[in-house]
């Protein structure tokens, strides 16, 4: 109950690559051998621990997170400081971008 929302505190606005995802998931799964009193020289798989402990992915509770944050966004006014972010035009941006 604690491991998920401690890892995912503030996590609507951050942009995650790949790599932190993983540490992540490594973070959790050592947290929930931790808790059942599980190592590595056990030689349990993680998919046996995760079904015997019924947890959700943590992959899917943060794509949960950021729909949820994404809806909160979509509900303000137009004139919201939010919502103009998304009325930027990037062309330029990516046209900088490229000549560096």
């Amino acid at each position: 109950m604690v491991v998920i929302p401690t890892l995912l505190y503030g996590l609507e606005c951050w942009s995650i690559k790949k790599t932190q995802v993983r540490r992540l998931v490594v973070a959790k799964m050592r947290m929930i051998r931790w808790m059942y009193d599980y190592t590595r020289l056990d030689r349990i798989r993680n998919e046996v621990i995760r079904e015997k402990v019924k947890v959700e992915s943590i992959e899917d509770k943060m794509r949960e997170n950021r729909l949820t944050w994404f809806g909160h966004v979509k509900r303000r006014r137009a004139n919201a400081s939010m919502r103009k972010c998304k009325m930027i035009n990037l062309q330029n941006v990516k046209d900088v971008v490229e000549d560096n």
